[in-house]
């Protein structure tokens, strides 16, 4: 079976294809203010055409090749949607006993279906706390600048798991080795 080779001329880099593994490094800001980083840590690793990072940013790199730079502004309906003003509930304080309540705190909680759910304080009052549910990033734009540090080939198990392998863990970081959970 012969396998797609992709040819390129020399000192001509492939840009990113769906399905491949690419590795970034980013800085994100909301205006001036760096609201998350890599830059001088580990890679951010993902499968790309996976929907594994925001679709803004994921469109945003689509033709770019190893080595190229790039400020990407993300809208918010690209990013983490935009402010849903219904995404408000207000809460009897009791729920919240034990809790040191302040405005713009995070909590976490449970959601029916038993999966994780983060709000944010946006209001305490005598009897009630106002929750936000909204993504604390909601309704922003946000501008990422970008450095593609690799573009690979995906192997079978990558392509079947769709986890690049740099984000399985090895077994020592896993369970402390010899667990037998392997």
């Amino acid at each position: 079976m012969i396998k797609s080779i992709n040819f390129k001329k020399k000192g001509q880099t492939m840009a990113i294809q769906t399905n491949q593994i690419v590795s970034i490094e980013y800085e994100a800001r909301d205006g001036d203010t760096v609201i998350d980083t890599n830059v001088g840590g580990e890679p951010l690793v993902f499968m790309y055409g996976k929907g594994q990072i925001i679709p803004g940013l994921e469109n945003g790199i689509e033709n770019m090749s190893i080595g190229e730079k790039a400020s990407i502004v993300v809208e918010p309906k690209d990013a983490y949607g935009e402010l849903n003003p219904e995404a408000m509930q207000e809460v009897p304080k009791d729920q919240f006993a034990g809790i040191d309540l302040e405005v713009g705190m995070t909590l976490y909680g449970q959601g029916e279906d038993g999966s994780t759910v983060q709000v944010t304080v946006k209001e305490i009052r005598e009897e009630s706390v106002i929750i936000d549910f909204n993504h604390p990033l909601a309704g922003k734009t946000l501008t990422f600048n970008v450095t593609i540090n690799n573009i690979r080939e995906a192997s079978n198990e990558e392509m079947t798991s769709g986890i690049p392998a740099e984000n399985v863990p090895d077994e020592d970081e896993h369970c402390g080795g010899g667990c037998g959970c392997h």
